[in-house]
């Protein structure tokens, strides 16, 4: 898997249709990695997120860019994984009807080989790490699925020695109908800087309510991607202040209490360096519970940010559960700007 050299490799995100993303797979040399929505699954640099696209354009991914001359493929264990040596791109799907595990038991083995590719790729720092897995929010007897999904995942960090709490990855957990438990995870070579929300309690630092053990995840991540650039890397955020839902069966007040907290995940990553980022300026992905709620979450960030805003303008919009039953909308989101970290 090693395929360092002694320069340093840069990374670079569009999001692009699907037709301009396969384009660009020409003279039999792929993109470094892709992460698609809606797209085929046949395509083995771009991982799919299996769930059902609700944006009018379709089938979207976003596509990472290395500027490293040599990318390697592979599997460690179950994990499939592209590389320049520098930053890491890595799938894991594991399907419950084959599988003779529970779902706690299956996120723990799944971890455990994420973990495992890292270090055996010498890229130990994970950057972003997306979730999906079916019936997040149904009885897993006796446990929620998505409490059980936790216990697992958390109980892999702490054994392979890495950050649960402060320090965790941004990340994102959603409920998908139809596919296998999902994990996708870009790695780099340094660690990223934690971003919490002054609006929420850390997800790490729930009360035992929420389940026998917390959601793995920092709110937010700002990630050092070369060439002058610095990645903010935003978890799944929804209507919730302290650690509790707000605006319940309102998915209007939801969607505004969202944008709420996505910018104040924004202003505190601000006051962390000299890159500055914007709502406006964010690729966002808007996870709804119920499909025929898709226009008018669109239509409160339309009127919050304006039609024409980068944000409005690319946001993919697909059909998920959200990690708690009662929240009806989800937004994560990256975006780039120039600047440096404060040490």
């Amino acid at each position: 898997m090693r395929v360092k050299d002694e320069t340093s490799s840069h990374l670079r995100v569009e999001r692009l249709s699907l037709p301009d993303s396969l384009a660009l797979a020409t003279h039999a040399k792929a993109p470094f990695a892709a992460l698609g929505y809606g797209t085929p699954h046949g395509v083995a640099w771009m991982p799919t997120v299996n769930a059902r696209v609700l944006s009018p354009q379709g089938a979207m991914a976003d596509v990472w860019h290395v500027s490293a001359p040599h990318v390697e493929s592979g599997t460690t264990g179950i994990a499939r994984w592209r590389t320049d040596g520098h930053w890491l791109l890595g799938a894991i799907d594991l399907d419950e009807a084959t599988e003779k595990q529970g779902l706690s038991e299956l996120a723990h083995r799944a971890y455990r080989d994420l973990f495992k590719t890292l270090d055996q790729a010498g890229i130990p720092h994970l950057q972003r790490i997306w979730n999906y897995l079916p019936r997040i929010n149904a009885d897993g007897g006796g446990l929620e699925r998505y409490r059980q999904f936790n216990l697992g995942r958390q109980e892999a960090f702490l054994e392979a020695g890495r950050a649960a709490f402060e320090g965790a990855p941004a990340a994102c957990a959603l409920g998908i109908h139809q596919g296998a438990l999902s994990i996708r995870f870009l790695a780099g070579p340094q660690a990223p800087l934690p971003v919490e929300n002054p609006r929420q309690v850390s997800a790490y630092r729930y009360p035992e309510t929420y389940g026998p053990r917390s959601p793995t995840f920092s709110r937010a991540a700002l990630a050092d991607i070369g060439d002058g650039n610095i990645a903010l890397f935003i978890s799944g955020t929804a209507s919730i202040v302290g650690h509790e839902t707000v605006h319940h069966g309102d998915v209007l007040e939801q969607t505004r209490e969202t944008l709420r907290n996505l910018q104040a995940v924004i202003d505190a990553a601000n006051e962390r360096g000299t890159a500055k980022f914007s709502l406006a300026e964010l690729d966002c992905v808007v996870y709804v519970r119920h499909p025929s709620d898709t226009e008018a979450v669109r239509g409160v960030l339309e009127g919050a940010l304006g039609a024409d805003a980068p944000m409005t303008r690319h946001a993919v919009y697909l059909e998920a559960d959200i990690c708690r039953s009662d929240l009806l909308v989800e937004i994560e989101a990256h975006t780039v700007a120039a600047g440096q970290l404060r040490a």
